[in-house]
């Protein structure tokens, strides 16, 4: 099973960022949260902050984790390891990704989310509805 890291980055707005993966790239033109497979010797945290600099040049601080999510694609099985993470440094560029957008919960639903991100969606959602009650 492939370890895969995600980064659940909040704005202060409480809108989360969506990155929109790229042509010619498994799940093109899908939203997804940025992050990466865990490369061997990495822990799960510097695979975070390693791919979240790659991805889109910003430093963030991970916070919390979110329940994994087993996902099964055609290509193989993966784990995927969501954080809610902060950036402490930069702002966020799409150097990885064909478009950024800051994307509200109520508004999830618009984008066409790659399948393993939607678990972390309605963890999100259902979050955001037990706080505001």
């Amino acid at each position: 099973m492939i370890e895969v890291v995600c980064a659940v980055i909040e704005n202060e707005c409480g809108c989360f960022l969506a990155c929109q993966r790229p042509p010619g790239k498994h799940l093109a033109g899908m939203w997804e949260f940025p992050g990466g497979k865990v490369e061997p010797g990495e822990t799960a945290h510097s695979a975070l902050i390693r791919e979240i600099r790659e991805e889109l040049c910003v430093e963030i601080a991970v916070g919390t984790a979110l329940a994994p999510v087993p996902w099964q694609y055609e290509r193989a099985p993966i784990r995927l390891l969501p954080f809610h993470c902060a950036i402490i440094g930069g702002r966020p560029l799409p150097i990885e990704h064909e478009r950024l957008c800051w994307c509200a919960p109520r508004d999830f639903w618009k984008l066409s989310w790659a399948p393993a991100d939607l678990p972390v969606l309605e963890q999100i959602r259902r979050k955001c509805t037990a706080q505001s009650t």
